[in-house]
């Protein structure tokens, strides 16, 4: 495994100081390492991996100094528009260097959501021409790798990638931890939410350990999970599914459950959610102010007002709850409403570690929930 303290001091004995993109289990140890030795204006974490190319070429046209930007492999559609139309040798020639998570390497046991991701890494990378390098775990080859590729990004003038495998690097803690101090986890604020959901309620649940939470708990209620749909990847999509769902069924109460950083990651579409105005849609927003499930880097949950954002596009009602009182109250709130309308449970980080993950498939969950829906 390679030291990220000497990786670290690669990337600035090579004049690349500026880092952006969004967290990764397989990068959450040098992103650690990156967040407590980096400067805050050196250190972006974006909202998606697509605006971190962006701010990743505005950096380097002000600077003239490649700029690195990270991510897990599934970021990359994110990023495809920007590096072929802005980036790219035939636009604007812009160097700038990727580190990419393989996730769903072939060969390696990962999740059913990252396999076709990581079977298509690297063709993907070959299909943008963009040149890139597999590190090597060898501390002595992976310097000699990384002296190169920055190289040959600058030689050229454009994006470069480095492929991160599972256990590339050695262990670091994030040192600088801030500040939360809501009473309750993720896992006992959804519980409320759960116990008050209606038995013809509809749910979709984001990326992460909270659909892993709703999957446990329903285990535990004996309620089956024909209710939910487990957004297991797509970060940031929760919001639109549950919107296409309530559109189409307009009877049924439909519940989104989702994340600061996945709310963060396409706030765009709640844009479309307020002008349409579903009156059976709501938005339960858990915000720990952190990318937990991928190494609890800081997201800006805890810097925005997420009701104010809403209320602006278009949300009929919208507002924040902390206490399990407060969470009681605004549960039963809901009931006398009509949506679309968002609540804000502001928790803290902390899940459990024998946290377990779903025992069905994905297409098992879709076809349980499309059979639900079909109940009127």
């Amino acid at each position: 495994m390679l030291n990220v303290a000497k990786v670290y001091n690669t990337f600035l004995s090579h004049g690349v100081d500026f880092f952006t993109g969004v967290p990764d289990s397989l990068l959450k140890n040098i992103c650690a390492y990156i967040t407590d030795h980096t400067p805050s204006e050196k250190h972006i974490i974006a909202a998606n991996e697509g605006a971190a190319v962006g701010i990743a070429s505005g950096y380097y046209m002000a600077s003239g100094k490649l700029p690195l930007v990270y991510m897990q492999n599934s970021g990359l559609g994110n990023t495809v528009n920007p590096l072929l139309s802005l980036a790219d040798e035939k636009v604007y020639g812009l160097p700038v260097l990727l580190m990419i998570g393989w996730r769903g390497e072939p060969g390696i046991k990962d999740e059913p959501q990252h396999k076709k991701q990581g079977e298509v890494t690297l063709a993907l990378l070959e299909a943008m021409r963009i040149p890139y390098v597999i590190l090597d775990t060898d501390d002595n080859k992976a310097l000699e790798q990384l002296h190169e590729i920055i190289v040959s990004a600058r030689e050229k003038s454009v994006p470069h990638a480095i492929v991160i495998r599972k256990d590339t690097f050695e262990r670091y803690e994030l040192q600088s931890e801030q500040a939360n101090i809501c009473p309750l986890s993720r896992e006992d604020a959804l519980k409320l939410v759960v116990d008050h959901l209606g038995e013809k309620d509809a749910v979709v649940s984001t990326t992460g350990k909270l659909s892993r939470e709703l999957f446990e708990y329903r285990e535990i209620k004996g309620e089956g999970h024909g209710h939910d749909f487990l957004t297991v990847g797509s970060m940031g999509h929760s919001s639109s599914i549950a919107l296409g769902i309530a559109l189409e069924q307009p009877y049924r109460r439909v519940y989104c459950l989702d994340g600061d950083g996945a709310f963060i990651m396409h706030m765009g579409a709640i844009s479309n959610i307020g002008c349409l105005s579903p009156k059976n849609y709501f938005h339960i927003l858990f915000n720990n102010g952190s990318h937990e499930s991928v190494g609890e880097q800081p997201t800006l949950g805890f810097q925005l007002d997420f009701p104010s954002i809403a209320k602006s596009c278009g949300y009929r009602e919208a507002f924040s709850a902390t206490s399990e009182a407060e969470i009681e109250e605004a549960l039963n709130r809901l009931d006398s409403l009509e949506g679309p309308v968002l609540l804000e449970l502001r928790v803290k980080v902390a899940s459990r570690n024998d946290l377990g993950r779903p025992t069905t498939t994905p297409v098992e969950n879709k076809e349980s929930l499309m059979a639900f829906l079909k109940n009127e």
